[in-house]
């Protein structure tokens, strides 16, 4: 089936099987490997992404599903190949470890920060629920988005 995607302000068309999901077509379609592949049932939030404005899990939908859309990966957060105040607060307050999740923890953040760019902690917390991280215990990745927080 044929689709046509804006990612990261790049359009492509490309034939796809009805049935890949938006995460493998990302990662072998597009190679664009910053969303990473946990679990493929939308409990981990690595692959999360955002489509038209909206955090989405990309395990959680089809390709063809997302035809017609803008969607924002990890790769589009530099600005200008320089890290985002989001990207160097995670570097600053060590909100990564093995760095597994940390795709999915910026998009989420991003996602929480274009909403709502004064969060509170447990505001922050709440949109961190998505996903999840077995090396820092969260401490840190809070941390980094209250630093960059208004």
């Amino acid at each position: 089936m044929e689709i046509a995607v804006t990612v990261n302000g790049q359009t492509y068309e490309r034939d796809v099987e009805p049935r890949k999901l938006l995460i493998h077509f990302l990662r072998d379609d597009l190679d664009l490997t910053g969303s990473h592949i946990g679990c493929d049932t939308g409990n981990c939030g690595a692959c999360s992404v955002i489509v038209d404005g909206v955090l989405l899990k990309s395990c959680m939908l089809l390709a063809v599903q997302a035809n017609g859309t803008r969607i924002e990966t990890v790769e589009g957060l530099s600005e200008d190949g320089e890290l985002t105040r989001l990207q160097q607060a995670f570097n600053e307050h060590h909100a990564l470890q093995c760095g597994y999740c940390t795709p999915g923890m910026l998009m989420s953040t991003t996602a929480l920060l274009r909403e709502n760019p004064s969060p509170s902690e447990d505001e922050i917390k709440k949109a961190l629920q998505g996903n999840i991280c077995r090396c820092t215990g969260y401490w840190n990745i809070v941390e980094a988005v209250k630093s960059v927080a208004k």
